[in-house]
C-alpha cells in the first residue's frame, strides 16, 4: 500500500475537523439538561430543523472592561439559513458610517432624504407620514428598523449605501462569507444591483446628491443552496421542487454575533473590525435596538399588533410576552421562508446580569416554501423563549468575579 503523505493526512484531517458543526459540551447539556419535550423534539432532529446557538458569556474585570467566552451548539457556516432582516443590522450600522465619509457640511442623520428613481422596478419616496416633519431620513429608518423590522426602511437605506460599499466594508471587516445582494422587494438580481439616485436637502436647499449607482462586484454562487419539497414562486404557482436560495443574502450565525458584539462593544473587537461611529450614533442606536414599539411617538404603532416581543424572540416573543422594565434586550430579529434568527445581548439591571444569545431555527413541516405556512407559533417562538429562560436562568446563578456596572445601557432607555 501507498504511503500518503502525513502533510496530506493533517491537510485532510483539518477539513474534516472544520466541516463539523462546532459544539461544546457546557452549552449542549445546559439546554438538554432542562429542556422540554418540544425543545427535545427540535434537539433530536438537527438537521429537519437547522438549528444553530450562539452562547456569549460576558465577565467584567476589576475596571468594568468587558471580557468574552462563546460556547456554540451546532453552528456550522456551511449549514446555510436565510438571514431575512437579521442583515438590517449592519446596513443600518454603515448608513451612519457613510454619512461621516461623505463629510458634508448639514449632512447628518436627520438631513430629510428623497429618494428618487432611474431603473425599472425602483420606487421613489419624498415623504414620510410617520415621522414627525414628514419627511424621510436615516435617523427615522433606522428607527423603524429596529422597532419593528421595516422592510422599506432598510430598502431605503441598502439604495443609500449601495451594495458595493456594503460588501466592501463587510470584506474588509473580515466578513468574507455575507452576501446581502437583495432588497425585500420583488427584484431579480440585476435590479438589485442598480440603485436609486438620493438627494439629502434642507428645505429647498441641496445638501448632498448621490447620483444613480451599479454594483460590478463578482459574487461566488458556485455552491448551490436548495431547501425543501416544493415551493410557491412569484406567479403563485406551486412548483414541485425546492426553493433556490443559491443566490439570495447570506449571513452566517458568527458573523451576525461578531457584528452585534463590535456595535455593542466596539472596544471589544480591532480597529479594523469596527464602524467608525461616534458615542451619538451609538447612544442613538442602542436606544433604539433596545426600544419597544409603545415607547415610540413617531411612528405611532398599535400596540396590539406590535406588541412589547414583537422583535424580541429569546425569552419573550412565544405567547406575546411581556418584557419587564429592569430587563433590556438589545437585538436583531429576522423570519422568513420558515426561518427564525435573533441576535441578542439581553441585560437585566437588577439583578446586574448579561449575556448575549444568538440563534436560528427552521420550522418548516410540510417542506414547502413561500406558503405563509410556518410553524413559528407553535415550535419557532416556544423555541427561542425556552433556550432563552434556560441560559438567563444559569446567568442568575452563575458566580462573577466583579459585579458588572451596567448605567452606560441604562442610560440610553
Amino acid at each position: 500500500m501507498k504511503r500518503i503523505p502525513l502533510t496530506v493526512i493533517a491537510t485532510l484531517l483539518s477539513l474534516s475537523a472544520w466541516a463539523q458543526p462546532k459544539t461544546d459540551s457546557l452549552l449542549e447539556a445546559l439546554i438538554r439538561k432542562h429542556a422540554s419535550p418540544l425543545l427535545q423534539h427540535i434537539l433530536q432532529y438537527p438537521d429537519s430543523f437547522r438549528y444553530q446557538l450562539i452562547y456569549t458569556q460576558i465577565d467584567r474585570d476589576k475596571h468594568n472592561r468587558p471580557h468574552f467566552k462563546q460556547y456554540y451548539f451546532h453552528v456550522d457556516a456551511d449549514n446555510y439559513f436565510n438571514p431575512a432582516s437579521t442583515v438590517k443590522l449592519p446596513v443600518a450600522v454603515m448608513a451612519m458610517e457613510k454619512l461621516h465619509a461623505l463629510h458634508k457640511r448639514g449632512l447628518n442623520i436627520y438631513t430629510p432624504m428623497l429618494t428618487d428613481s432611474a431603473y425599472p422596478g425602483q420606487v421613489m419616496v419624498h415623504t414620510d407620514s410617520t415621522a414627525r416633519n414628514g419627511l424621510p431620513s436615516v435617523a427615522h429608518y433606522i428607527k423603524k428598523i429596529f422597532l419593528v423590522s421595516d422592510n422599506n426602511a432598510y430598502n431605503r437605506l441598502y439604495e443609500f449605501v449601495g451594495q458595493q460599499a456594503i460588501h466592501e466594508s463587510l470584506w474588509a471587516k473580515g466578513y468574507s462569507q455575507v452576501r446581502i445582494v437583495r432588497r425585500f422587494m420583488p427584484l431579480d438580481e440585476e435590479g438589485n444591483r442598480h440603485t436609486n439616485p438620493i438627494r439629502f436637502m434642507k428645505g429647498n436647499r441641496l445638501i448632498y446628491a448621490q447620483p444613480a449607482a451599479y454594483c460590478n462586484l463578482p459574487f461566488d454562487f458556485s455552491k448551490t443552496i436548495l431547501i425543501g419539497n416544493a415551493h410557491w414562486n412569484r406567479r403563485d404557482s406551486l412548483v414541485q421542487g425546492p426553493f433556490d436560495f443559491t443566490k439570495q443574502n447570506n449571513f452566517p450565525l458568527e458573523d451576525i454575533q461578531h457584528v452585534l458584539q463590535s456595535i455593542l462593544f466596539p472596544k471589544s473587537v480591532p480597529k479594523s473590525q469596527r464602524f467608525n461611529l461616534t458615542k451619538a450614533d451609538y447612544r442613538f442606536l442602542y436606544h433604539y435596538m433596545s426600544a419597544l414599539p409603545r415607547e415610540s411617538d413617531f411612528p405611532k404603532y398599535d400596540t396590539v399588533t406590535y406588541f412589547d416581543s414583537f422583535t424580541k424572540f429569546f425569552m419573550f416573543k412565544a405567547n406575546q410576552g411581556k418584557i419587564p422594565p429592569y430587563i433590556r434586550v438589545f437585538n436583531k430579529t429576522g423570519w422568513a421562508f420558515g426561518f427564525l434568527t435573533d441576535a441578542a445581548y439581553i441585560v437585566d439591571f437588577k439583578h446586574k446580569v448579561e449575556f448575549m444569545l444568538t440563534g436560528t431555527v427552521y420550522v418548516n413541516r410540510d417542506g414547502v416554501l413561500n406558503d405563509n405556512r410556518y410553524e413559528y407559533e407553535t415550535e419557532g417562538y416556544p423555541f427561542f423563549k425556552e433556550i432563552g429562560k434556560t441560559i438567563y436562568q444559569y446567568e442568575l446563578e452563575r458566580k462573577r468575579t466583579y459585579t458588572p456596572d451596567l448605567q452606560d445601557f441604562a442610560k440610553v432607555r
